[in-house]
């Protein structure tokens, strides 16, 4: 039809060459608007193909067909096929199954012996940091969700301070102009002064048009990522060179059959004023450096970071599903299926993003940023901790795990931990109190290594609003052993140990036998003041001239207590270090 149209004369030739050309520039500068529609195509590739396959045999059999009883045959069969391929991959999800059980088959996954021990703790939880930030800001401003990285040797949540979406005209002609930087481990968390750092962002995920992160991140795709990347998660953390940048996490879907979601690498968008080339950079090639998964450890600091994103994570543990083969998550069998819990009223869901210490471990992971997930039987009425996940979440091609279950530690899961922090405090309005994010918090206590959760007491004002954050908030260990709640006082944490070790002492020393901790400093003091006051005693005895005519029995038997007592602290000592020893080998 275009060929006639071309040879009926030179009009009509230069009305097909600007078609052709309004086309084709169409095409170019729309490509971040369809390509969810090109990433569609490539995630049921297979499907597609098989479907249009099918449907061309059954309906050239139809024309061919001159029989009515055949032709109603066929289209009976074809409503057949479509109907179980409707009912068997999404009803019953064994699309999802199939693409669980790629994600597993590629992974290398790696079990540990040995619990690592968490370090610098959080206290604030996602949600309480996102609404005191909404707290901090105007109302033409918004704040983009928080995620927790790692700024030098500091893990702190960082978040975006940009144009709100509410009004349009503002996400068209501003910038984003401020992050918050605030430290996690304070109790006290402060959203001004040195917390609030001008910088400035012409490209932000409230911005309008060419502006945004994921048009600009998908204009700078070549054609082939176009069809095997998606942006995901934006983090704001400082480069090498000190520089604030715009760090996007990428997806990259790999595989033909049931294709799954992997990490891609990142798109670094660095800070900067908009003008006319940035803007002519943008329309164009879109704005951003792609950083390729295995050329991350020549960037520092995108080392032991977080810029994994959430959805891989997710998919990543779930698949730990299929260690007991292909076919165990299936109704018949489940021995050893699990699940990712999920808690309705907690307003963010696993993976936690947690520092863990592996510098104990016998295996060569880093101590850093993980996504943690405790896994969990797929029943709802079971509840038990079946596996402890650590993801990277730099994105680090390895996923280790600890196996509680063939262990048989009988560890409570987080599911379980709601109910008993609220039994724990029957006097708390819990239906605007909810107990959320339940982190791992695994520290050496009293001789050995000891897994707790980290929960958080966040308040809610009415069904669907945010949670409202405290600058003081009620903390609760729950011991995953024991089952005990213990009530820790956030603005000390460096006395959790301590406060945890006095409410249990007794059920560990009558179930595990175990030695004295924590003695009070002042005992020791006190024992050393004696000693010294007795070597005082001892000299003047010696200088004193009114002691003449004091025997020399008298002043051996009085160096020999002094050296007695000194000898008995030394034991005793001795004997503390010995127990937890015995106590590590058990």
């Amino acid at each position: 039809m275009i060929k006639n149209y071309w040879n009926r004369g030179g009009k009509q030739k230069v009305i097909v060459i600007i078609l052709s050309l309004i086309v084709i520039g169409l095409l170019f500068f729309l490509r971040d608007d369809y390509q969810p529609l090109l990433l569609f195509i490539r995630k049921y590739i297979f499907i597609i193909l098989l479907s249009a396959l099918v449907l061309v045999l059954g309906l050239r059999s139809f024309r061919r067909s001159a029989s009515t009883g055949n032709r109603l045959g066929i289209l009976g069969l074809l409503l057949v096929f479509f109907g179980l391929l409707y009912v068997g991959g999404w009803h019953f999800q064994l699309y999802d199954y199939m693409k669980t059980y790629n994600v597993f088959n590629d992974l290398n996954k790696v079990e540990i012996d040995e619990l690592p021990l968490t370090q610098n703790e959080r206290i604030q939880p996602l949600r309480n940091i996102f609404s005191m930030a909404n707290e901090s800001v105007g109302e033409t401003k918004d704040v983009s969700l928080p995620h927790l990285v790692r700024i030098g040797d500091e893990n702190k949540w960082t978040m975006a301070i940009q144009p709100t979406e509410k009004y349009i005209w503002q996400g068209i002609s501003d910038n984003t102009e401020e992050v918050f930087a605030v430290s996690s481990t304070t109790p006290f968390p402060r959203f001004s002064n040195e917390n609030r750092i001008p910088v400035t962002f012409s490209i932000g995920e409230s911005l309008k048009f060419s502006r945004n992160t994921y048009n600009a991140v998908v204009q700078r795709f070549n054609p082939w990522m176009l069809f095997n990347y998606e942006p995901s998660d934006t983090f704001y953390m400082k480069n090498d060179e000190g520089q604030w940048v715009e760090v996007v996490s990428l997806i990259k879907w790999k595989g033909f059959f049931f294709p799954y979601p992997t990490f891609g690498g990142v798109m670094v968008i660095d800070n900067g004023a908009h003008d006319f080339n940035d803007y002519i950079e943008r329309v164009t090639i879109g704005k951003g450096t792609f950083i390729a998964p295995e050329e991350l450890k020549n960037h520092t600091y995108l080392t032991r970071q977080n810029t994994l994103s959430e959805k891989v994570s997710r998919l990543q543990a779930e698949s730990l599903k299929f260690l007991g083969g292909f076919s165990d998550p299936l109704p018949w069998n489940m021995e050893t299926a699990v699940k990712i819990p999920d808690l309705p009223d907690d307003q963010n869901q696993q993976p936690f993003v947690t520092d863990f210490d592996f510098s104990e471990s016998k295996s060569d992971a880093y101590s850093g940023l993980y996504h943690w997930f405790g896994l969990e039987p797929v029943g709802d009425e079971r509840t038990s901790l079946t596996f402890s996940v650590f993801v990277p979440a730099d994105g680090t091609n390895t996923l280790y795990y600890y196996d509680h279950a063939s262990k048989k530690q009988g560890y409570a899961g987080v599911s379980a931990m709601p109910l008993k922090v609220i039994e724990s405090r029957k006097e708390y309005d819990w239906s605007v109190n909810k107990p959320v994010e339940f982190r791992p918090y695994i520290k050496n206590i009293a001789g050995r290594k000891r897994m707790f959760f980290l929960g958080t007491i966040s308040s809610i004002k009415e069904e669907g609003s945010q949670f409202d954050g405290s600058a003081t908030p009620d903390l609760a260990l729950i011991d995953s052993e024991y089952r005990d709640v213990v009530w820790i006082d956030a603005k000390h944490p460096s006395q959790w140990d301590k406060t945890v070790y006095n409410q249990l002492n007794e059920a560990w020393r009558a179930s595990e036998g175990i030695g004295n901790y924590f003695q009070d400093d002042n005992t020791m003091l006190d024992a050393l003041s004696d000693i010294e006051d007795k070597v005082v005693s001892i000299d003047s005895t010696l200088t004193n001239t009114s002691n003449k005519d004091l025997t020399v029995e008298e002043l051996k038997a009085q160096i020999d207590s002094i050296k007695k007592a000194r000898q008995q602290s030394e034991v005793e000592r001795l004997q503390r270090e010995l127990d937890s020893l015995k106590a590590l080998e058990n």
